[in-house]
């Protein structure tokens, strides 16, 4: 793969992994536009520009993860009971997932049912005036949320802070749980790439190193930039606009496949 080609798909990575609108989905769309060559690396090269963004996260939430160490080691445990499902998910259904959704042919589905979900999060953000605070049962009910997100076009961010919502938190502790529920659940991801890479030489052969350090660079940089964003908007603003820009791109790209 050429070394521009992973800068672009590490910018899409860093300036979506954040958003509601699907990191894993856009890449697949963009390395269908670009013609990236990964030699069926897909998943491979996902997790690693994967690295970028929790480099991104690591930086933004370090004071928080200090704080929790020191004094809030219950959070700890709530995210650790949230990245069960997603890691039993990944582990037995990775794979699987990816020869199923291979091309991005459904992502036109994906992309629409994470716009459903964050309509009526929208909702029910602006009716309820009371929030619960993060516990037990909701940080499970947002780790298998985190679990369904393993579909290409669902986003992982969006369906997690919409589960939040709807278990009685508000946007602004659930986007802040979802960014730090996604450190376990990606430093997992990439361990267990970087083992099969080791341990099948030609897993990932087609992405060169140096593609994967321009991508994994540009991941970090723009997933920086997407989390400020994105922390801002929850607190201030709507999230239908995120929701409006998947519909029209779900539609886009169920015209485009019914054409061609």
């Amino acid at each position: 793969m050429e070394i521009w080609k992973a800068a672009i798909l590490g910018i899409v990575q860093g300036l979506t992994e954040f958003l509601p609108v699907s990191s894993s989905g856009h890449l697949l769309l963009f390395e269908r536009i670009l013609g990236a060559d990964t030699g069926g690396a897909d998943l491979f090269l996902g997790v690693m520009l994967h690295a970028g963004t929790l480099a991104a996260v690591l930086f933004v939430y370090a004071p928080r993860m200090v704080e929790m160490l020191k004094s809030d080691r219950k959070m700890i445990g709530f995210l650790v009971l949230a990245t069960i499902p997603g890691a039993v998910a990944g582990l037995f259904l990775g794979d699987a997932v990816d020869k199923l959704f291979f091309g991005g042919k459904w992502l036109w589905a994906a992309f629409a049912l994470t716009a459903v979900l964050l309509v009526f999060c929208e909702r029910i953000a602006r009716s309820r005036k009371v929030y619960r605070p993060i516990g037990a049962r909701n940080s499970f009910a947002i780790g298998c949320a985190q679990a369904l997100a393993v579909i290409p076009g669902l986003s992982r961010s969006g369906t997690t802070l919409a589960a939040g919502v709807f278990c009685g938190m508000s946007r602004e502790d659930s986007a802040d749980f979802s960014f730090l529920m996604s450190i376990p659940i990606i430093a997992g991801a990439i361990v267990a790439e970087l083992y099969k890479s080791i341990k099948d030489v030609g897993y990932a052969a087609a992405v060169s190193w140096q593609s994967l350090f321009a991508g994994t660079l540009c991941a970090a940089v723009f997933g920086f930039i997407s989390i400020r964003f994105m922390l801002r908007v929850v607190k201030k603003n709507s999230l239908s606009g995120f929701a409006v820009y998947l519909i029209l791109l779900s539609a886009a790209l169920l015209i485009a496949d019914i054409i061609f």
